[in-house]
């Protein structure tokens, strides 16, 4: 029963507001998702690069050598690493080229050089 004075919403007015909701809910949860997806490939890129220098400072501890072995450590699960050696200037410096992937797609590239002493 309605007094005199007292208004109500009608049901046009309440589907507009519970659709104008379900819409910033839809977009809040988009951008979550998109948040979520760009810090996994930041956390990739960023465990890709620190495995690449790993490899490339063990890579100056060895012999001047054409190739070059290392291991990955065990916590960087899903991730492999190829050594690329390119001489340059009388054989005497190399272009050490890492590249690091992640379930089968390259992540990382570090490239520097080596000094046959």
């Amino acid at each position: 029963m309605r007094m005199k004075g007292e208004k109500g919403f009608s049901l046009v007015e309440t589907l507009v507001a519970l659709a104008l909701l379900g819409l910033i809910g839809a977009s809040f949860l988009s951008g979550v998702a998109q948040t979520s997806t760009a810090r996994s490939i930041a956390d990739e890129r960023v465990s890709a690069k620190i495995l690449a220098e790993t490899i490339m400072e063990d890579v100056k501890k060895q012999a001047f050598s054409s190739t070059y072995s290392y291991t990955i450590p065990d916590e960087y699960e899903g991730y492999t690493a190829t050594i690329n050696a390119t001489s340059e200037r009388n054989d005497n410096i190399q272009r050490i080229t890492v590249t690091v992937h992640h379930l089968g797609d390259d992540v990382f590239v570090l490239e520097n050089y080596k000094v046959n002493r």
